[in-house]
């Protein structure tokens, strides 16, 4: 089969796209280093860093450290470059992210509201982010669009909310939502944008499985800069695999379900942190919740590692929270696992706090990035 020509334009494109990346990961930079690092010729990063200036997205900043000849200009992202929403729709409360075009989050914010389905409940959506957005100096011009983060199957060919159980929603299109906001909106699933927090910004996370340990349980395959979404845009539901034959009952209706004994839910109705607090304390009550709990776990964590062979990074509340007890869990996986290897590539999320909201703001980041 002929390979497919690639075009000057194309090669400019590209070109531009990675000087753009190459700035908003590394922070004050100069042509010299754009040059080196991308093996691009010093004319020609000039001439990308020059264009990019003229639209507003990089900045001149004085000069750089003298290193023995002429000092060369300091670049940066411009502030007015813009900035990206994230916001995280859970049963009971809305996550929201303000994020810089460098990944940083700039302000965060979690307030409590109940989901329902009317229209009412956008209308206040809405309201919260007007004002968080004004909280955090941002104008309305400079928001590049806002991520939604949604528990449930996200079919992104429909462009609908597909199924929720969690939330009592089916079948909703993305319009209905996404017209109650002046920006463009672009939709994920929440483990799926946990994982996108977990790996976009990783230079060493290539393939990972994430599992989302939250009020209900989610997970995610990320793969080398992209999330895979299965046929049905299901890949990664390991909330309602079994894991007890006829066991408890799921919240989806079927049981023996990962969900029913690895939510949050199951070890504490209040905050996560309070029961770790209880467990570091030598809490009986805790201790015996978290062993059993870590049993049916590391279950699935070694089913998921068989089947994949990858890393598997736990996140959601129980993620965020488990710090040095993560070791309870890989001593109970290398029991089960098969194979003479250590369990190291069980470990906890990076991002501890509103991963999904971040995750959403990142993938519009993202989208983005590729106009450049």
């Amino acid at each position: 089969m002929e390979k497919k020509k690639i075009t000057n334009i194309e090669v400019k494109k590209k070109n531009r796209n990675d000087v753009f990346r190459y700035i908003c990961r590394n922070g004050m930079v100069s042509n010299p280093d754009i040059s080196y690092a991308l093996k691009l010729s010093l004319p020609t990063a000039t001439q990308i860093t020059k264009e990019l200036i003229e639209r507003g997205l990089v900045e001149e900043r004085g000069e750089m450290e003298s290193t023995g000849g002429r000092r060369a200009k300091a670049l940066s992202v411009s502030e007015a470059a813009g900035k990206a929403v994230g916001l995280d729709i859970t049963k009971n409360h809305i996550s929201l992210v303000l994020t810089e075009l460098t990944g940083r989050i700039s302000k965060f914010e979690r307030i409590f509201l109940p989901f329902n389905a009317g229209d009412s409940y956008y209308l206040e959506v809405k309201q919260k982010i007007e004002c968080f957005l004004e909280d955090g100096g941002c104008s309305k011009e400079s928001v590049l669009g806002i991520g939604i983060s949604f528990p449930g199957i996200i079919d992104l060919d429909k462009e609908m909310v597909a199924d929720s159980h969690i939330l009592g929603v089916n079948a909703l299109p993305f319009s209905e939502v996404s017209r109650f906001f002046p920006y463009s909106c672009h939709f994920l699933n929440d483990a799926n944008a946990g994982a996108y927090a977990e790996g976009i910004q990783s230079d060493s996370m290539e393939h990972f499985f994430y599992l989302s340990l939250s009020n209900t349980v989610g997970g995610a395959v990320y793969n080398n800069g992209r999330l895979e979404q299965g046929m049905n845009f299901r890949c990664g539901e390991a909330g309602h695999m079994t894991i007890v034959p006829d066991g408890k009952a799921c919240y989806c209706g079927k049981n023996g379900c990962l969900d029913a004994y690895c939510s949050a839910k199951c070890l504490t109705d209040g905050r996560v942190e309070v029961f770790f607090e209880r467990l570091k304390q030598g809490g009986q009550e805790a201790a015996g919740l978290w062993e059993q709990y870590t049993s049916y776990l590391a279950i699935a964590v070694n089913n998921i590692h068989m089947v994949l062979d990858c890393d598997v990074v736990l996140g959601g509340y129980v993620g965020s929270c488990m710090g040095e007890y993560i070791r309870d869990i890989r001593d109970k996986v290398s029991e089960r696992n098969t194979f003479a290897e250590d369990s190291t590539f069980i470990r906890a999320c990076r991002h501890k706090t509103g991963a999904a909201a971040l995750g959403a703001s990142l993938n519009v980041i993202e989208i983005f990035m590729e106009q450049v």
